[in-house]
Parts: structure tokens; C-alpha cells; sequence
């Protein structure tokens, strides 16, 4: 098994765990991974370096007290706000009805009181986006992530 780090386009950076080096090659090739934040297609390769356990070697240094093995700032606080963004995703998706195509028609009925009150996603068009702004109706684009519609067994 192979776990390699990879980043999309967007520079999200994440781990593929593949059966081989060709296999990861494939696969990213053909477009069958994508980025779980942004679901970029749009994948590459991080260099890496190998860890080789050779006779007479010594051990890594260990970490410094209260810092991570890789202390790049930047890097942690981008890794914290894709965390934090999967897990903002994560609740809408547990507290939400999944109203599909109908999203435009049931935040009217909520709206003009013909339906209850509740927290709905769905899927609508630019044009009826703002045609629910026009009539008061606030909504906010989700980008989910393929891996977190997908039922986890």
C-alpha cells in the first residue's frame, strides 16, 4: 500500500492511498481522484521523502515539545481550516432535509408559510437563485464534497 500526498489545483492539500505507484498514476490520470474539500479534479503529486530503516541508522530527532513533527504554520493553519470546513459541512448535512430539485419551490413554501420551518439544501439554478433573492429568500451555496454525499459503510 502506497500513501502518497497529493494537492489540487486549489493547493488543498491531502493523503491518496493507493495499491501501487502505477496505480496512483492511473488513477489520477483518468480523473478518479479528486480533492475532498473542492472535489478539484485537478490533482498532483507532492514530493515525498522516503523513509529507509537502514542498519546503524538512528532514529529521527524527536519532536520539540508542543510542536508538531512539521511545524510550517502556514501549512497547519490550511490543514485546520479544511478540517474545520469538513466538519461545518458534516453538520449541515446531518441537520438538514435533502430536498433535491425541489429547492426553489420549498424555500417559497417555508417563505409565504405553507410549509414548516426547517433547514432544507437542494439543488437550484443561477436563475431561480435569484429570483428566491428577489422575493426575500436568502440562500447560500455548499460545495459538498463527492466523498461526503456517498453513504460510508
Amino acid at each position: 500500500m502506497k500513501v502518497l500526498d497529493l494537492r489540487c489545483a486549489q493547493d488543498h492539500r491531502f493523503e491518496g492511498w493507493f495499491a501501487s505507484e502505477d496505480d496512483a498514476q492511473s488513477q489520477i490520470s483518468r480523473g478518479l481522484v479528486q480533492c475532498p474539500v473542492c472535489a478539484d479534479q485537478a490533482v498532483t503529486r507532492l514530493p515525498s521523502a522516503p523513509r529507509l530503516n537502514l542498519s546503524g541508522a538512528t532514529a529521527p530527532a524527536a519532536p520539540v515539545a508542543g510542536k508538531p513533527a512539521e511545524a510550517d504554520p502556514q501549512r497547519q493553519a490550511q490543514a485546520a481550516l479544511q478540517a474545520l470546513y469538513l466538519k461545518a459541512v458534516r453538520q449541515v448535512l446531518a441537520q438538514t432535509e435533502d430536498v433535491g430539485d425541489r429547492f426553489a419551490e420549498e424555500a417559497r413554501r417555508m417563505h409565504y408559510d405553507e410549509a414548516p420551518e426547517r433547514g432544507i439544501r437542494g439543488k437550484a439554478s443561477p436563475e431561480e437563485v435569484r429570483a428566491l433573492a428577489e422575493e426575500g429568500i436568502e440562500t447560500f451555496p455548499l460545495v459538498v464534497p463527492d466523498a461526503l454525499k456517498q453513504t460510508a459503510h
